[in-house]
Formats: C-alpha cells, sequence, structure tokens
C-alpha cells in the first residue's frame, strides 16, 4: 500500500498508509495528516489515490506546495517525490505507482484559445488520455485482457452526446481515464475489478461542483457507473454504456 512518510530536518515524525480515496493535509486538527506548524495553511493540499496512483493538489495554500522542489498545482505522485509543505517533507512510497511524470497535467492541458470551457472538455475527451499505464485487475493471469470483473466482462465505453464531437465514441480500455478541464471541472472515470467508477477530482468555485449522472450530482465519493447512465462534466453530456459482446 502506498503510503507518504512526514518528516521535518531528516526526523520521522509519521507515517501514514494511503488507504482512503481522499486525505487532506493541512494545519487544522481535523485533516487527516496534521502539520501544526504557521507556515502550513489550515486545508493545504489534498491527495486522491485511485487504484494505484495518487494525485497531489494544493488546495489555494499561502505558502504554495512542492514536489522535488517544484511549485505545483496538480501532480501525479510517483514513488520517491518529496512533497514540501512549510518545513516539513512527506516521501511518497509506492512501488506499484504507474502515473508517470506530470502525466496528470499533460492530459489535462487545454491549448490557448479554446473558445469555451465546454470545448475544452469535449476536446479533453476525444483525447481521453490515460494518466495511468493500463494494470491488470487482481487476481488476472499474466497476458490476459484486464477488464472489469475478470474476462468474460464488456468493456465500458462513453459517447459523447454534444458539442463539436457528438457522436465521438470512447472506448475505457486503460486503467484511469481524466476528462475536464483544470479550474473548471475535473474527473476520472476509474476501471476496477468491481467495475468502472466515476470520481470528482475538482471544480471552479468552492472546489464541490460535482458531475452530474442522470442529472444528480455524485458528491465526493466514487460512483460505480451504469449502463446507460448519462455523465454531465463541465457542459459536455456523454453516456456510457457496456459494450455486448
Amino acid at each position: 500500500m502506498a503510503k507518504l512518510v512526514l518528516s521535518m530536518n531528516g526526523v520521522v515524525q509519521g507515517e501514514y498508509d494511503l488507504s482512503k480515496e481522499r486525505l487532506t493535509i493541512g494545519r487544522k486538527p481535523d485533516n487527516d495528516i496534521q502539520i501544526d506548524n504557521l507556515a502550513v495553511s489550515g486545508k493545504h493540499a489534498l491527495v486522491i489515490t485511485i487504484l494505484d496512483d495518487s494525485f497531489l493538489e494544493d488546495l489555494g495554500s499561502t505558502n504554495g506546495t512542492y514536489v522535488n522542489s517544484k511549485l505545483i498545482k496538480k501532480h501525479a505522485l510517483k514513488d520517491g517525490d518529496v512533497i514540501a509543505i512549510g518545513k516539513h517533507e512527506l516521501k511518497y512510497v509506492n512501488e506499484h505507482a504507474t502515473a508517470e511524470d506530470d502525466e496528470f497535467e499533460k492530459t489535462m492541458i487545454i491549448k490557448p484559445g479554446s473558445a469555451s470551457a465546454a470545448v475544452a472538455a469535449a476536446k479533453a475527451a476525444e483525447m481521453a488520455v490515460a494518466a495511468a499505464a493500463a494494470a491488470p485487475a487482481a487476481g488476472a493471469k499474466p497476458g490476459a485482457p484486464a477488464v472489469p470483473g475478470g474476462a468474460g466482462m464488456p468493456l465500458g465505453r462513453l459517447t459523447v452526446l454534444n458539442g463539436p464531437i457528438a457522436g465521438k465514441e470512447l472506448e475505457l480500455t486503460k486503467a484511469l481515464i481524466t476528462l475536464g478541464k483544470p479550474g473548471t471541472q475535473v474527473a476520472v472515470i476509474s476501471r476496477r475489478p468491481q467495475g468502472y467508477f466515476l470520481t470528482h477530482i475538482e471544480s471552479d468555485g468552492d472546489g464541490k461542483r460535482y458531475p452530474l449522472v442522470n442529472g444528480e450530482p455524485i458528491g465526493g465519493k466514487a460512483y460505480q457507473l451504469k449502463d446507460s447512465d448519462m455523465i454531465e462534466l463541465a457542459g459536455i453530456k456523454m453516456e456510457f454504456s457496456l459494450a455486448s459482446h
């Protein structure tokens, strides 16, 4: 299991397993990792863990969040990454991480001059770039197809219903697909042994403008997608379906 090792001046102060999907770091005591130092904001940073990968997001902190001495807003963590928050360091330990350096940021790059957030989201949907390489489902045999629930389970796909690429079909063959636009609305679809799950990552405003499924917000927890579910994200509507054999 992935973990964060907290230290200051080389002295380890604690180890934290990333067993939750969402883990907060900050000065206030209600954080999952509390760092009681004035250089740390009350709610400083967030770590989202999906499958074998974790994503770090700065929550608008006063003094910023750094990874390997680089100021970041959002970062796909790799084994050995060192997160600096104030005078404290958090080392990310995960030998099974599949994310590549800055892959999360690359996934979400929107070219300057996009007409609108909706168009940008549609382009991101069309690209459907994985933030992590496909990972075999638990218990899968080497060389066997990594599909939810094992061999014989149908492959998921998205059909874009509006915008400039309406009608486009996207097969969900990767372990993790990122959709949306940074600063507007971002979500991921993860493939797990139990099926496909949609998880909110970020949105504008207070960060709690969740994606809609069948007209209802999914909230902060992962939502298991069902055949024919209607998803709305950053103004783009998509239908989730399970391919027939």
